[in-house]
């Protein structure tokens, strides 16, 4: 077997539909396209969505809700994850860069410390904001933060 003799298997491809090529194709005269009307004719489309004068769905459904344009998106990293940092690598400032090293942020980020987990490591640690719980665990453990 090569590749000049690879065929699909038996019954697996079929032929497709040949319209407008006569009477006895069985798919000539209107081709497909029944008798007269909009649809008959070339150059017909219908707008999308379009259900044929019926409501359409877009249209059917409530709207519903609020997207705020202002939201600020915050890339959230735990205690926990800060810890493991300061265990496995030996840290003891962690900013940006240091995140971005470990794969922990990546370049367009903002960078949010949460509270999750225990901190034993004493750190300074910078970031765009903490959370209430983060900073108290933080400068408990004897570190400091700073806001970027």
């Amino acid at each position: 077997m090569n590749l000049s003799n690879l065929k699909p298997a038996e019954g697996s491809t079929k032929n497709r539909k040949r319209i407008g090529r006569g009477t006895g194709s069985g798919r000539g005269g209107t081709s497909t396209r029944g008798h007269k009307g909009a649809g008959s004719r070339s150059g017909t489309s219908s707008k999308v969505g379009f259900e044929g004068g019926q409501m359409p769905l877009q249209r059917r459904v409530p709207k519903v809700g609020f997207k705020n344009p202002n939201r600020v998106e915050y890339n959230g990293i735990n205690l926990d994850a800060l810890q493991q940092l300061a265990d496995t690598y030996s840290v003891s400032t962690i900013n940006f860069d240091t995140l971005k090293e470990h794969g922990l942020a990546s370049r367009n980020d903002l960078v949010k410390i949460l509270g999750r987990g225990t901190l034993t490591a004493k750190l300074d640690i910078q970031a765009h904001a903490f959370s209430a719980t983060a900073q108290k665990a933080i400068e408990a453990a004897g570190g400091s933060i700073v806001k970027l």
